[in-house]
């Protein structure tokens, strides 16, 4: 999606409570913070802000990915080694439950975002899309669907606790995404958050109980078999 691309400008370093010891770039209209290493931090850019359609077509020049929030660009971090063996495992599941059963959907990978409300976009880190739906859009559209996913899931880390559990809880169930997996390491416990006449109900999954899924009512995964993946 977008992209941080090379940036004349000075360079500043800053002190903080919040962040021991930050970088910012700062240029006449931009000032971009990153904190010390913290996966899914908010990491966001005072850019102009931008509506949706100009967040489709925003590019800077790099690979980075960005999330929308309330028209602010939102730069994803890399994530941690543990994370991405979680989400590894994840996908991977859903994939061969997705073929053994013959579902005409599509699992992806921290690679398709979704419009939550006017102007806020989010990259799940995993979702299962319809399968139908998703061959309605052009390959060269960008990836950002604007119709509900059959499921999401985000895992948690120390920068993405409220994220994960309240914004995007309620920017989800707005969306009306059916299934939403809150995968927290941290907690130790998977949270499966199923829709309910607008909003979620959530039930919370430790140790060696058996994750009890609405989508996948027979992938037979415990929390641990996750969190330790």
């Amino acid at each position: 999606m977008g992209k941080a691309g090379d940036e004349s400008g000075d360079l500043l370093s800053v002190n903080s409570a919040d962040f021991s010891t930050v970088t910012a770039t700062t240029r006449l209209d931009r000032i971009v913070i990153v904190p010390k290493f913290s996966y899914k931090s908010m990491i966001q850019t005072s850019l102009k802000r931008l509506t949706f359609e100009e967040y489709l077509t925003y590019d800077d020049g790099t690979d980075n990915k960005y999330e929308l929030m309330d028209g602010e660009l939102v730069l994803m971090p890399l994530p941690l080694f543990g994370q991405v063996e979680i989400l590894n495992f994840i996908y991977i599941a859903f994939y061969l439950e997705i073929q053994r059963l013959g579902l005409d959907w599509i699992v992806r990978q921290g690679s398709v975002g979704v419009r939550t409300t006017i102007n806020k976009s989010r990259i799940p880190d995993v979702c299962v899309i319809n399968g139908e739906e998703w061959r309605q859009n052009s390959p060269d559209s960008p990836a950002v669907l604007e119709t509900a996913l059959l499921l999401v899931v985000e895992v948690v880390s120390e920068g993405s606790i409220a994220t994960d559990y309240r914004r995007k809880r309620t920017e989800y169930a707005n969306r009306e995404i059916p299934e939403y997996w809150i995968v927290d390491p941290i907690a130790a416990k998977v949270s499966v958050l199923l829709l309910d006449e607008g909003f979620y109900d959530v039930v919370e999954f430790i140790d060696n109980q058996k994750i009890v899924s609405k989508t996948f009512s027979e992938l037979d995964l415990t929390a641990q078999q996750i969190l330790t993946a």
